[in-house]
């Protein structure tokens, strides 16, 4: 994983070095280096009257499953893990893998110098393929099915507000609604253990939306020198109430720490590290009952640190393009679920 993650970051590296060289005798309005690596959000402000526009492109890999912080195998999954939704007594259908991309569009104005509003539109689209196990118990594979759902994802309105401002020190607060603009009735063609075919309603982490309002605050700071920055951003993301399917997600807590240093004027690396932590599922959708381990709430909510490395490049009239590639180094998650291998994630921004 960490091979991959070096060689990535080596070929990325140098194509972005060799484009942003093309550059380098033009005039640089912004520095590569005062810029947070392309997976933090809402991690700046604007002048007063200034605009931003973004494009985000994530893609997460997951393969394989995981109870608490151990690798547990199929076979162990469908005979030991209860299904909360008996009959039968075991889940009989255990996910392989999964391919999450998600397309996010931004938008930031600040009307003063000491607030900038932000808006994002996301569009997501998910792939899983899952194992199912012959009837009510027993180790006898039945065959092999995949699931897919896409659409609109949760949209954001939030508010930065600047606390602080220094040349060298810069923090703000960021306040944060969430909208459920995503489906929570996305349905599938399911292989069931008795070797039908049937339509349900897809699994909580196969929906392209929690379907509740959510509040997010936190407070994000910068910090510069002439080849390095550094920063820390705090979020709090909690549900304001269930969704019209009787459940609602947990609440969510991120931390995350960064430092950059500056390859030239316009190109900048950066490392990262991110910890989260967040609860199970409240409440459960009536209509998703299949014997699968992502059916069953208490499934969600994990502690987990990743390692992020990232690029920037800044040049001509304020275009900034960039990525970053994150691994996990820990994890503790609730109950059992999906093992994520690795995220990707390659932006474009530009203020005018």
């Amino acid at each position: 994983m960490f091979k991959q993650s070096i060689l990535m970051t080596g070929l990325v590296t140098s194509g972005l070095m060799s484009f942003a060289a093309s550059a380098d005798n033009s005039h640089t309005t912004t520095q590569a280096i005062t810029h947070a690596p392309i997976g933090v959000m809402g991690d700046h402000l604007h002048k007063e009257g200034e605009f931003m526009l973004s494009y985000r492109f994530m893609n997460m890999q997951m393969s394989g499953n995981v109870q608490g912080n151990n690798s547990i195998s199929n076979d162990d999954i469908v005979t030991t893990i209860a299904n909360p939704n008996a009959p039968p007594a075991t889940v009989r259908v255990v996910p392989q893998d999964m391919t999450s991309q998600m397309h996010m569009l931004g938008f930031m104005y600040a009307p003063t110098s000491n607030i900038t509003l932000m808006a994002m539109i996301n569009y997501i689209d998910r792939d899983m393929t899952l194992t199912t196990y012959q009837g009510m118990s027993g180790t006898t594979v039945l065959g092999d099915f995949e699931t897919a759902s896409s659409g609109l994802a949760d949209s954001k309105l939030a508010v930065l507000y600047r606390l602080y401002d220094s040349p060298k020190h810069k923090l703000h607060a960021n306040i944060g609604w969430v909208i459920p603009t995503g489906s929570v009735e996305e349905k599938g063609e399911v292989l069931t253990p008795m070797n039908t075919k049937m339509t349900m309603r897809l699994p909580y982490s196969m929906q392209t939306s929690t379907g509740s309002h959510q509040g997010e605050f936190g407070l994000t700071y910068n910090g510069y020198s002439d080849n390095t920055s550094w920063g820390a951003q705090g979020l709090l993301t909690t549900s304001l109430g269930e969704n019209d399917e009787g459940y609602e997600p947990g609440n969510k807590t991120q931390f995350t720490a960064w430092a950059g240093y500056a390859l030239s004027d316009v190109v900048s690396a950066s490392v990262r590290l991110k910890y989260s932590s967040s609860d199970e599922i409240s409440g459960a959708d009536s209509q998703i009952i299949a014997p699968v381990t992502t059916a069953n709430p208490a499934n969600y909510g994990a502690d987990v640190l990743d390692l992020g490395i990232g690029i920037n490049t800044v040049f001509t009239n304020k275009h900034r393009v960039a990525f970053e590639y994150s691994v996990p180094l820990s994890y503790d998650v609730n109950g059992v679920q999906m093992d994520m291998d690795n995220m990707l994630t390659l932006g474009y921004q530009i203020a005018f």
